[in-house]
């Protein structure tokens, strides 16, 4: 398979390594393209792979855009024509990158795959919707599970409304918290804020422009401080509401109305 991977940062570099590792059940040569030629070009020179121009008009078995989510729908576009099996995404909003598939490359083998880690923390899950599928795709899921991450399928509307608590509130609550925190001596830290601490030098260690993204693509951090809003303001009565409510198995943790 000859896959041109669009976006040659560290997810982009991901892909190309699964697709391209000695164990993969692919037989596959790598092309980067990013607006970037220098970042292209460093992705390439570490790998068995080589660039191609982002502009151009080479055409490749597959296409897999690891471009950030806003610029799904116009990546789509324009790199259809450039692929003659398969084109996909991993940028991590299904909907509108779905929905741009079927419009533009509606001939093509098509899914969205969304790893649900940073690159340093492989293997992990990866959600999958495979909206039109074939031996490209079954490929590049193949090779991605010999990596060792677990690919679940879903459906675009289950994913989407997921990253609104694991990806939009979560990161909200946890910035929010590492904001309001006053710095402490290492030995004043109980489990659960030595915990927090930890998670919240996680999501600071990548950059900002990413999360940014996963906050105007998905709703959650209001939700989160509305809750908090409820907490502040509760008296002992209703803080023991939502005491339970948050520790129950699930049906307790409904959302603040």
């Amino acid at each position: 398979m000859d896959l041109l991977v669009v976006g040659a940062g560290e997810i982009g570099r991901w892909v190309a390594d699964t697709v391209s590792a000695e164990a993969a059940p692919v037989d596959a040569s790598v092309a980067f393209a990013d607006r970037d030629p220098d970042v292209a070009a460093d992705a390439a020179a570490g790998r068995d792979a080589r660039t191609a121009d982002a502009d151009g008009d080479s055409v490749h078995d597959a296409v897999c855009l690891a471009v950030p989510m806003s610029a799904v729908p116009a990546a789509v576009e324009a790199y259809a024509p450039r692929a003659a099996q398969a084109i996909v995404d991993v940028s991590g909003e299904m909907t509108a990158a779905l929905a741009a598939m079927r419009e533009h490359a509606s001939d093509l083998e098509r899914a969205s795959y969304h790893p649900l880690f940073a690159p340093p923390r492989v293997p992990g899950n990866v959600a999958v919707v495979v909206d039109e599928g074939g031996p490209a795709v079954e490929g590049l899921t193949a090779a991605i599970e010999t990596g060792g991450n677990d690919v679940f399928e879903t459906t675009a509307a289950e994913h989407d409304e997921a990253m609104e608590t694991v990806q939009a509130g979560a990161h909200a609550a946890v910035l929010a918290w590492r904001l309001a925190a006053e710095p402490v001596r290492e030995e004043f830290h109980t489990p659960v804020s030595a915990a927090l601490d930890e998670v919240a030098d996680t999501v600071t260690e990548g950059s900002p422009a990413v999360y940014a993204e996963i906050q105007r693509a998905f709703d959650g951090a209001e939700d989160v401080a509305d809750a908090a809003a409820e907490i502040a303001g509760a008296d002992d009565e209703a803080f023991a509401d939502l005491y339970e409510r948050a520790r129950g198995d699930g049906e307790g943790r409904d959302r603040l109305e």
